[in-house]
């Protein structure tokens, strides 16, 4: 018999007020695994041993009296391109079906350190190269509001985890918008960090200066709590920020909205939102109104742009990191070649799917002689204007509201052979990236349909305090019921 149990927090305490053992929360989470795994396909890989040996040293710390972390007996999922220590890491991909690392990821370290127990891994797109979790080497994703129908991409696995309710939190990476985009299509709250405020240590890169690791939770006080665990100065990672410490994001959710100051973007209402999304928009706008913040509406001209230049930058730096997979030192290898050339070849052709070749030869391209001025080096000068729209912006305004994608979930294999009309599934999220901006998917309302429609919030770097606080008081207000049938069968 499987308990309701909804969020971060609701386990933290009952495993605080000894109403259950960590080893009870985790055996709870695979009972409900169980009735829901075979519909959904949300994990890649689970580690029921070294989970439960996990969660009996958390019960014993807590027998013996010692202090314990902030996420002391949660069970929780870890999208498949972090790495872990003795745990399969395979970015959903052939080319590395059984790499296992020698080290944990930075976050992975902080999951320990915090008493949080990892049970599995979750499906992804392949290298987290994709807007549907249909572009996994294993196997495809389903949403639990809708099982024909897609979790978003690249963190699909971890979005519909949370969904149907066997974690209340699991990790996911976002380059342009992959735990935004999940989150909206499953009815979860996605929480994309500041560039830098997360350490990038043990993530598998896809592009280095656009990936940031956040949490995927039930609500959004559980995503401040996970950001109180996670974020912090790594001198493991270069691009780690050395700022000072902030205290915790959890404070301070109650504050008022009155005086706040929201931006709503004219190119974010324009052909090719959906209209049930936009009438989601316009009654989100009311209801911060209502709740004492001002809202205007703005112009950014170059946010139409941006969708190329993500995609030229994001598909050069994977042709880079992705040249490290050769067969030779470690990753797939094919059974027939003669010379070290055919190795490589043979290696990277079969050991790749589509989506990842495609985006290889586009950022080979784009960084070849006598391209790389007109495309790449472009593409960076309008990645500076992005960046720099924003600044001006928020001289003058505190967040951002605006649709995660334009269009609802939609079913499996519609898009599958038109990739623009998948990519153009990112064109509000992916600004957010090549700003380096924290950003928020919160759930908003359902079309007629029954679907959730998630909307986003943006601050200004390092402004996930505002951030949270504004997407907090917004969930409070909606109070929209987020149970889906697949979560309702689970706890039965």
């Amino acid at each position: 018999m499987t308990m309701e149990i909804v969020s971060l927090k609701s386990q933290r305490d009952m495993w605080i007020k000894k109403e259950m053992s960590a080893t009870e929360l985790v055996e709870d989470a695979y009972r409900r695994i169980g009735a829901t795994e075979r519909k959904i396909n949300a994990y890649l890989h689970l580690c029921q041993d070294e989970a439960l040996k996990q969660a009996k040293k958390v019960d014993e710390k807590r027998s013996q009296g010692e202090k314990t972390g902030l996420l002391a007996g949660v069970p929780l999922a870890v999208k498949d391109n972090i790495c872990t220590d003795g745990i399969v890491t395979t970015c959903a991909s052939k080319m590395l079906g059984d790499f296992i690392p020698p080290y944990d990821a930075t976050v992975v370290q902080k999951i320990n350190e915090a008493d949080g127990v990892i049970i599995g891994k979750t499906n992804m797109d392949e290298f987290a190269m994709g807007s549907s979790t249909e572009n996994s080497g294993f196997k495809v994703t389903a949403n639990p509001w809708d099982l024909e129908r897609v979790p978003g991409g690249s963190s699909g696995g971890s979005a519909a985890a949370v969904a149907a309710e066997t974690v209340s939190l699991a990790l996911g990476s976002d380059t342009g918008g992959s735990i935004r985009q999940p989150a909206a299509f499953c009815g979860v709250v996605g929480l994309k960090p500041t560039y830098g405020r997360v350490s990038r240590s043990g993530l598998v890169a896809f592009a280095s200066s656009l990936d940031q690791i956040g949490p995927l939770t039930r609500n959004v006080e559980d995503s401040a709590l996970a950001l109180d665990v996670l974020a912090g100065f790594d001198a493991m990672d270069a691009t780690s920020f050395p700022e000072e410490n902030t205290g915790s994001f959890a404070n301070g959710l109650e504050q008022s909205l009155k005086g706040l100051k929201v931006a709503l973007p004219e190119e974010y209402q324009q052909e090719g939102l959906d209209k049930e999304i936009h009438q989601t928009l316009n009654r989100t706008v009311q209801e911060l109104k209502a709740l004492g913040a001002m809202v205007e509406t703005v112009s950014l001209p170059y946010s139409a742009a941006g969708l190329s230049a993500y995609y030229l930058i994001s598909s050069a730096e994977a042709s880079s990191n992705l040249a490290r997979f050769d067969g030779v030192r470690y990753g797939y290898r094919p059974e027939k070649f003669e010379t070290l050339e055919e190795l490589m070849v043979n290696s990277r052709s079969e050991g790749f799917g589509q989506e990842v070749k495609r985006r290889i030869m586009l950022g080979t391209y784009a960084l070849s002689s006598g391209y790389y001025d007109a495309y790449y080096q472009r593409a960076q000068k309008l990645r500076k204007k992005i960046r720099e729209q924003f600044e001006g912006l928020f001289q003058q305004y505190d967040v951002v509201l605006g649709p995660v994608s334009p269009i609802l979930p939609f079913v499996r294999g519609e898009k599958m052979d038109d990739p623009l009309a998948m990519y153009l599934a990112d064109v509000y999220t992916v600004d957010v990236n090549l700003a380096e901006l924290p950003a928020i998917s919160l759930p908003c309302g359902f079309s007629e349909s029954g679907l959730p429609i998630g909307l986003q919030l943006i601050a200004r770097h390092f402004g996930e305090s505002t951030l949270l606080r504004t997407a907090y008081q917004l969930e409070k207000s909606l109070n929209l019921d987020l149970r889906n049938k697949i979560g309702k069968e689970a706890s039965k």
